[in-house]
């Protein structure tokens, strides 16, 4: 078939994809099936063939991703209803005082975002922003600029959430160097788009809802400092360590393997959260166990998303168009970092959920990785950037924070938007930087 056909067979299962969603409201697995279906008749497949080659899409993605995203959330809650969460907040806002209390509120943003899930960070950290705002006098909008930023952040570019957790798979990157990578580009992202920029929005005056003014959890019931850093960041810390050896001391590569694998490291860090969060400070395993069902039900969404991603990708892969694709793309004067970062940016502005943008992204952006020999890591970066840009009316997000804070529509664009915006583009340009040090 020709190649150009073939591309335009692919736009048009994508505009699909598009309009399902973001104007009809689909469900986003069942708008990826159809979306594939469409595309492999468009693309000539044989109609017998369709059914096994989604199968086949759905099954590949998930076999690899599913225990590490579930492990990452039943972890990731256990932080949270433990108080850990609470705890490494409140600790680096006392330790800072109030006149750091923004890079307080970054710190905490990104390392309790390591950990959680967006959703499950942004509901929890909120009623804290707001307990601040009480206290302090200061405009929330720019309390809250910092920890948002840091949360978004965590959520496109770090491991083990659940689109950089796709995306290194997709393209067949490493966990760990990623993790490393990601950290490195995060840092000054962060300064950036979080308490540098919030000095802009002082101006901007919201009405918190007054369902905020919670009461303060006592101390006593508190799980320590110590505990609380070092359970909330040993995946982190497993997974950059082993890292690091290998890269030190590549003999160590084949001993290293089981601790390297991601699976082994949320299962080992999960097991040591039951023990230092739940069980050593008294609480029955009943009540520990209660956490991974709700959050089961919380992440369930994401898998499907997931899922109907690997469908189309399947689609691609088979009928050659993606390698067709991926060959186009490299013929062209643009980057292939960038390249893959423009992608992900439009899907993310016509679809608005950053998880679908990153996971859509990297069944186009594979082939191109393949052809060009461009680092897999830098890409999922790249990706991950580009998945945070631009957020606006077609993302919750946005709407949860608009709400959350009382705000304007406009205010909503020039603070929320524009974070955002300034996230995905500082991280490019950092990842950028990186590639040129790297290569």
């Amino acid at each position: 078939m020709d190649p150009v056909l073939n591309l335009l067979s692919v736009l048009a299962a994508v505009t699909l994809l598009t309009v399902m969603i973001a104007w009809g409201k689909v469900q986003p697995l069942l708008a990826f099936v159809v979306a594939a279906l469409v595309a492999a008749l468009l693309l000539g497949v044989p109609p017998a063939r369709i059914p096994g080659m989604i199968e086949k899409g759905i099954g590949d993605l998930l076999g690899s991703l599913v225990v590490i995203i579930c492990l990452g959330a039943v972890f990731g809650k256990l932080i949270a209803d433990s108080g850990a969460a609470r705890r490494i907040a409140t600790c680096l806002i006392a330790s800072l005082g109030p006149r750091r209390l923004p890079v307080a509120l970054t710190i905490t943003g990104f390392v309790v975002g390591i950990p959680l899930y967006y959703n499950v960070g942004f509901v929890l950290l909120v009623p804290l922003i707001f307990s601040l705002v009480y206290q302090s006098g200061r405009p929330a909008v720019a309390l809250a600029i910092p920890v948002l930023a840091g949360l978004s952040i965590a959520h496109g570019f770090l491991p083990p959430h659940p689109s950089p957790v796709a995306l290194v798979a997709a393209v067949h990157a490493d966990m760990g160097t990623t993790l490393l990578y990601g950290l490195i580009v995060a840092i000054p992202t962060l300064i950036l788009s979080g308490p540098v920029f919030a000095t802009t929005l002082k101006r901007i005056r919201g009405e918190p809802a007054q369902i905020f003014r919670s009461a303060e959890v006592p101390e006593s019931e508190l799980p320590g400092v110590f505990n609380s850093f070092a359970t909330a960041l040993l995946p982190v810390v497993l997974l950059g360590a082993t890292t690091l050896l290998t890269m030190a001391r590549p003999a160590l590569a084949p001993s290293l393997a089981v601790l390297s694998n991601p699976l082994i490291v949320m299962l080992l860090s999960y097991a040591v959260a039951i023990v230092t969060l739940g069980l050593a400070r008294g609480w029955k395993l009943a009540r520990v166990m209660q956490g991974p069902a709700e959050a089961m039900r919380e992440i369930a969404p994401i898998l499907l998303i997931i899922a109907g991603a690997g469908a189309l990708k399947q689609v691609l892969v088979e009928t050659g168009v993606g390698a067709q694709l991926g060959a186009l793309l490299a013929d062209t004067p643009v980057p292939p970092l960038v390249l893959g970062w423009l992608v992900a940016t439009l899907i993310r502005i016509c679809l608005g959920s950053a998880t679908v943008a990153g996971v859509t992204a990297a069944g186009i952006v594979e082939p191109l990785v393949h052809s060009t020999g461009v680092d897999p890591n830098l890409m999922v970066l790249a990706v991950g950037a580009g998945s945070l840009m631009c957020s606006h009316v077609n993302d919750s997000g946005f709407w949860m924070f608009k709400e959350y804070f009382g705000l304007s529509l406009r205010d909503t664009f020039r603070s929320w938007t524009l974070m955002e915006t300034l996230v995905g583009t500082f991280g490019l340009l950092f990842v950028l930087l990186l590639s040129a040090a790297v290569g």
